[in-house]
């Protein structure tokens, strides 16, 4: 069950981490890279929302495996 949790972990993580950066592209908040399609779309932003969902639920059933 380590190895479970440990990947649940590190994927939430990353899920997360890429959810917040599709946020800040879609509203415009991050010009990161400059020639990025998914600068000021807004679809991106929700796009970004249901991921960085996803790895909160990720990183909550991280915690909970195991007890």
């Amino acid at each position: 069950m380590a190895i479970v949790k440990r990947l649940c972990r590190i994927l939430g993580m990353v899920c997360l981490l890429t959810g917040l950066l599709w946020i800040g592209q879609g509203l415009g908040l991050v010009h990161w890279p400059e020639s990025s399609f998914m600068i000021d779309a807004r679809p991106w932003a929700w796009r970004g929302a249901g991921l960085a969902l996803l790895g909160l639920g990720m990183l909550f059933l991280s915690r909970r495996i195991g007890r």
